[in-house]
């Protein structure tokens, strides 16, 4: 057995574990949170990393699915949990009529289309209050008690979205969606139906964000337009986490996801709880500096580095 899958079996084991043993209703929580994160970073990683076409509205697909959620409860009276499939679909067919638009458009065009559908989208749901609720939020009752429950629905659906994308990669469309990402004319000139190939990327993309911002509905019991359709606090970040850990890479995003939800939580209570406010929300000016680093000597991201930081840490080690 390779060395690699027996690592992946053991980090498998210790994640499976984790509840468990650890049962810190506070560091369940962040492990929640970091999984979500880790099938948003994952899902716009399809989109961008592979196939070229950077997001800066990712927020329109987790909002749309946590609405789903919230709708099914509070207009349908039904549980949101149906949300978590629904969600999805429901991302995806905005997914089509945002693809419609905005997959005309190339590069940083492409870009600030999606940035202006988000902020449409947002004030969207402040102003149809008969539907969300407006600033008031949906407010819903939790399912459980416990987080365990929460904990291994986000561990299955981060692992299915990281396994269908592995899984999507290894076919003639994963191979379409680098085409595309490395010269798209070319790959129109070789009779790919590049239109097709985005979109299908898209939807894809779309539907895990979607179930993401349903499982948000579920787990948090409240959301509000600031919130799910947050141009930094869901937009931004899904592209921070793909950059730090590692964009085009499989397993990239799962670690960029840990990573700034870590940095982020350090800073905002578990080490400077008892700073300044300044200083506790400081993470964002981190965030920034933490780029920078990685784009300055860590271009591929820890995954895509990974080998560089080992002979870097080596050489520390023989030095000292």
């Amino acid at each position: 057995m390779r060395k690699g899958n027996v690592a992946f079996i053991i980090l498998g084991v210790i994640f499976l574990l984790f509840p468990l043993v650890i049962h810190s209703d506070y560091y369940q929580h962040l492990v929640i949170i970091a999984l979500m994160w880790v099938v948003i970073g994952s899902s716009w990683n399809l989109l961008a990393g592979y196939t070229g076409l950077v997001s800066f509205g990712h927020a329109i697909f987790f909002g749309t699915g946590a609405y789903t959620a919230g709708v099914f409860v509070t207009k349908l009276g039904i549980s949101a949990w149906w949300g978590m499939m629904f969600g999805g679909i429901a991302s995806m067919v905005i997914g089509l009529a945002v693809g419609w638009i905005c997959l005309r458009l190339r590069g940083p065009y492409f870009a600030l289309a999606t940035l202006a559908g988000g902020e449409i989208f947002r004030l969207i749901a402040i102003n149809w209050e008969g539907l969300t609720q407006g600033m008031v939020g949906i407010l819903i009752i939790q399912t459980f008690k416990s987080k365990i429950p929460y904990y291994y629905i986000a561990l299955a659906l981060a692992f299915l979205c990281i396994y269908v994308i592995y899984c999507l990669m290894k076919t003639k469309w994963g191979y379409y969606f680098l085409s595309i990402r490395e010269d798209q004319d070319a790959a129109e000139s070789l009779g790919i139906n590049t239109t097709l190939y985005k979109n299908v990327s898209l939807l894809i993309s779309a539907f895990f964000t979607g179930m993401a911002g349903a499982f948000y509905m579920n787990y948090m019991a409240f959301i509000d337009p600031d919130v799910v359709y947050s141009l930094h606090y869901i937009s931004i970040m899904a592209i921070l986490v793909g950059i730090v850990g590692g964009v085009a890479t499989i397993f990239g995003p799962a670690v960029g996801a840990f990573v700034m939800v870590g940095v982020q939580e350090i800073f905002r209570s578990a080490f400077f709880g008892a700073a300044p406010k300044w200083i506790s929300q400081a993470h964002a000016l981190v965030f920034g500096l933490l780029v920078i680093f990685v784009i300055m000597f860590l271009a591929n991201g820890i995954v895509g580095d990974w080998s560089k930081i080992k002979r870097t840490v080596f050489r520390i080690r023989e030095s000292t």
